[in-house]
């Protein structure tokens, strides 16, 4: 995995909170559209993104779209999904249940991305 991107967003949250994701997500597809090199780093209840069919349902209404859509347009736009390791473990959840165009990351990695990118943002 390369060390950094332009653009780094984290992202806390899941199901539990639909509108911090969904502008997350929104917001990386965004900074791809705009030729960017993007990150998005799923930590927290975030990691539960990374589990295929996680986004589905997730549809906080226009003017955004629906998170499953964003983030399978994301993927095939390029951009890279960053998942916390630890985050992970904690949260129930390994390697193997994850989509496989995830990357699986530690906190050394969190900091290079975070401290390489040009813009970054925090939905926590």
């Amino acid at each position: 995995m390369p060390a950094t991107a332009d653009f780094v967003s984290t992202l806390y949250h899941g199901k539990g909170n639909p509108d911090k994701a969904t502008v997350a997500l929104t917001m990386a597809l965004a900074a791809r559209r705009k030729g960017h090199t993007v990150c998005l780093i799923l930590m927290a209840e975030g990691v539960t993104l990374g589990v295929p069919g996680t986004a589905d349902g997730i549809n906080i209404g226009a003017p955004f779209e629906p998170a499953a859509d964003l983030l399978r347009n994301f993927l095939q736009e390029g951009g890279r999904v960053a998942v916390c390791k630890s985050c992970m473990v904690h949260n129930g959840l390994d390697a193997s249940q994850m989509d496989p165009r995830t990357e699986i990351i530690t906190a050394p990695d969190v900091i290079d991305l975070l401290m390489g990118a040009k813009g970054s943002l925090q939905v926590a």
